[in-house]
């Protein structure tokens, strides 16, 4: 791959041609960056539909059982799932019914505000919010004893992504 810098040619993963500064191609990295957000959220459905299948729960898509997780002992509106980040996706009122139908989820309209619908785990979604749980700290050993990640590094790695969403955010918000 080739790119072009101001100070001279790049080539394949930045390696320098000779005479020429060692700056690192960042928009390369910038898209290397988002393309491993997106993979990654892609692996993490991809391993609790995994694990569901392991529990024959067919019943629930793994969008669907992430937002049971973070609901968990919070009564919320849709509005405010979106809004703390717990939901990413356009349909939230469309999983919010699906899991009202089937039980993972109660509703009730808000006093303050008819219109507003809030929204609590039953016991069935106290159940699945446990099993997703229990994959999370499973993988607490491997991730530390094997891939050799600790605490600092997710501190690190945690506030890159909150820069990089602050980034975004402001995108957005001022249209910049």
């Amino acid at each position: 791959m080739n790119r072009q810098v101001a100070t001279g040619e790049i080539r394949a993963e930045g390696q320098v041609m000779a005479g020429q500064t060692a700056a690192v191609p960042i928009k390369h990295r910038y898209l290397e960056a988002v393309s491993l957000i997106e993979r990654t959220h892609r692996r993490l459905l991809e391993v609790i539909k995994a694990e569901f299948e392991r529990h024959g729960r067919k019943d629930l898509n793994p969008v669907q059982a992430l937002l049971i997780y973070n609901i968990g002992d919070e009564e919320l509106s849709a509005g405010e799932l979106k809004a703390r980040g717990y939901y990413q996706g356009s349909n939230v009122s469309y999983n919010l019914k699906k899991l009202v139908e089937a039980g993972y989820v109660s509703h009730q309209r808000s006093d303050a505000d008819r219109r507003a619908v809030r929204v609590k785990l039953t016991e069935k979604g106290q159940e699945v919010r446990r099993l997703v749980d229990a994959l999370y700290e499973r993988q607490l050993v491997p991730i530390r004893e094997v891939m050799g990640m600790d605490e600092e590094e997710f501190e690190r790695l945690n506030k890159a992504l909150k820069r990089l969403e602050r980034f975004w955010t402001d995108q957005v918000l001022y249209r910049l």
